[in-house]
C-alpha cells in the first residue's frame, strides 16, 4: 500500500470510530466451501519468503512470485484473459507484468459484465539499511496476505462455479512504484470496451483490529458497495475508519487506477488500522508476523460477498 511519508517510521495514535451498520442485515447466503487455514499459509509463506528478496518490481525475486501465481491459476482451472496470464505492463523501464487471469460467467447476459477481484504481488525489495541483519522487506502484510485472499476466492470459484458474471482476478505488480500495474491494466482494458461492474481490492489484511467490524473499505461514503457487502454477509463485515478518510487511503491502492478510468465502484478491503501493525515498509513485515486464522477468517466471510457481487441480477452496487 502507498501510505504518506509521515507514517513511515512511526506509529500513529489513530482516532477511530465505530462502523456504520447497515440498515436491514438480510440472511446470507450458504456457502458450503470452506477456506483452508493450512493453504493460506502456504501460499503467505512463499510469497513472503526470503528468496524472493521483497518482490521489486523487475527484479527475480518478482519473477518468482509471478511463476508461482502463474502456476496458482493453472492448478486451479482458471483461464488467462490475454494470450498468457502475463500482462507485460508498458509505463515502466524494466521487465515486469500483472499476472491475469478469469473466470467466464454461466449466464449468457451477466457474463458480460466482469467483476474484478485484486491484490498487488509486489514490494520494495531489499533495504538499503538493514536490521540485524535482516536486508529483505519480505512484505508479508503489504501485500502478500491481499494476494492470498485473491488466490484463495480464485479458487473458490473455481470450485464452485458460482458466478453468473464473469470474474477477473489480478495480481498487480509496480504498485508500491506508483499504481503502475492497475494504471496500465485499466487503460488497456477501457480500450478494449472492458465492461466493469465493480472492483474489489484486497490491500494488508494480515492482522486482526479490534473493531466491531472486520474490516474497513476505504472511499467508504463513495458507494454503497459497503452496506451491500455488509447485507451479502448478514454481519458488520465492514465499516468507515477516519484514518483511511484523512489519509486518502483510496487514492493510493490500485482500486484508484480503475476508479480513475471506469468511473463505477472500484474500492480496497484493508484490515490495516494504523494502530495493528508497527511493521509498514520494515524488514519484519514477515510470515511469523501474520495471523493466519484471522486471514482465513476473512476470506471465508467475504465469500458470500463476492458470490452476490457476481450473481445479482441487476448492478446493485452503484456510486453514490
Amino acid at each position: 500500500m502507498l501510505l504518506p511519508f509521515i507514517l513511515l517510521g512511526c506509529k500513529p495514535n489513530a482516532s477511530l470510530v465505530s462502523s456504520p451498520v447497515a440498515e436491514t442485515i438480510e440472511k446470507p447466503i450458504e456457502i458450503l466451501y470452506k477456506v483452508k487455514e493450512s493453504e493460506v499459509a502456504t501460499t503467505l509463506k512463499y510469497l513472503s519468503s526470503d528468496e524472493l528478496e521483497g518482490r521489486d518490481t523487475g527484479t527475480k525475486g518478482m519473477e518468482k512470485a509471478a511463476d508461482y501465481l502463474e502456476q496458482f491459476f493453472k492448478n486451479n482451472n482458471v483461464k488467462p484473459y490475454f494470450s498468457s496470464y502475463r500482462d507485460t505492463i508498458t509505463n515502466f523501464k524494466g521487465n515486469a507484468y500483472n499476472v491475469v487471469g478469469y473466470i467466464e460467467g454461466t449466464d449468457p447476459i451477466l457474463k458480460k459484465e466482469f467483476l474484478v477481484i485484486s491484490g498487488h504481488y509486489d514490494h520494495i525489495g531489499l533495504a538499503k539499511d538493514g536490521v540485524n541483519g535482516d536486508f529483505i522487506n519480505n512484505g508479508a502484510n503489504d501485500d502478500a496476505s491481499g494476494t492470498t485472499a485473491v488466490a484463495e476466492m480464485a479458487k473458490y470459484f473455481s470450485v464452485s462455479k458460482s458466478n453468473k458474471r464473469s470474474v477477473l482476478f489480478v495480481f498487480f505488480v509496480g504498485e508500491e512504484k506508483g499504481l503502475l500495474g492497475s494504471k496500465h491494466l485499466a487503460k488497456k482494458l477501457k480500450k478494449q470496451n472492458f465492461n466493469l461492474y465493480a472492483q474489489f481490492n484486497i490491500e494488508m489484511i494480515g492482522v486482526p483490529m479490534k473493531r466491531n467490524y472486520l474490516a474497513y473499505l476505504t472511499g467508504f461514503e463513495k458507494s454503497n458497495m459497503g452496506e451491500k457487502i455488509n447485507q451479502y454477509t448478514g454481519k458488520n463485515s465492514v465499516g468507515f475508519l477516519p484514518k483511511a478518510a484523512e489519509y486518502r487511503l483510496f487514492y493510493r491502492s490500485d482500486n484508484y487506477s480503475f476508479y480513475d478510468v471506469f468511473k463505477v465502484p472500484c474500492q480496497s478491503v484493508s484490515t490495516f488500522d494504523f494502530e495493528n501493525f508497527d511493521y509498514y515498509h520494515h524488514v519484519s513485515d514477515e510470515f511469523k508476523a501474520m495471523d493466519i486464522g484471522h486471514m482465513t477468517l476473512f476470506i471465508q466471510e467475504m465469500l458470500p460477498a463476492v458470490t452476490q457481487m457476481a450473481n445479482s441480477p441487476s448492478q446493485e452496487i452503484r456510486m453514490n
